[in-house]
This record gives C-alpha cells, structure tokens and sequence, in this order.
C-alpha cells in the first residue's frame, strides 16, 4: 500500500513540475491538457506528433471565427 501511496505522490509531483515548466514556457496547456499529453507519450504516441497536433488545434481555434447564434 505504501508503494502506492509513493507512486501517487511521485507522479503527482512530476505532473507539478511539468506543469511549471509548461506555463514558463507559456504554452498554454491546463493542467488537465497536460495530464492527458503526458499519458498519451506513457502510452508510446509520438511526441512530436502530438505538438504539432496542440499546435494546429490552437491555431486553429484562435483564427476561426466564433460560432454563429442559432436564435
């Protein structure tokens, strides 16, 4: 039970310090975002891949208009 708490804590920590390091790289990420980037690497996708991914979405996300009123 103790390794649990430890791995917990551990990642915890590390999700801390990436966390700091993305806002002082400004990136812009949430801590969720970042979580869920994070895993997806655990998991063996392509970091390089999923910057470009965060970055076109965002791009993509600033210069399209807002969506329309349907009223």
């Amino acid at each position: 039970m103790d390794s649990d708490m430890e791995a917990a804590k551990t990642a915890r920590e590390s999700l801390d310090l990436a966390f700091h390091m993305s806002n002082l790289l400004d990136t812009g990420l949430d801590r969720h975002t970042l979580s869920v980037l994070i895993a997806l690497c655990d998991l063996g996708l392509n970091p390089e891949a999923l910057a470009a991914l965060v970055k076109e979405l965002i791009t993509q996300t600033s210069t399209s208009p807002p969506p329309s009123s349907l009223t």
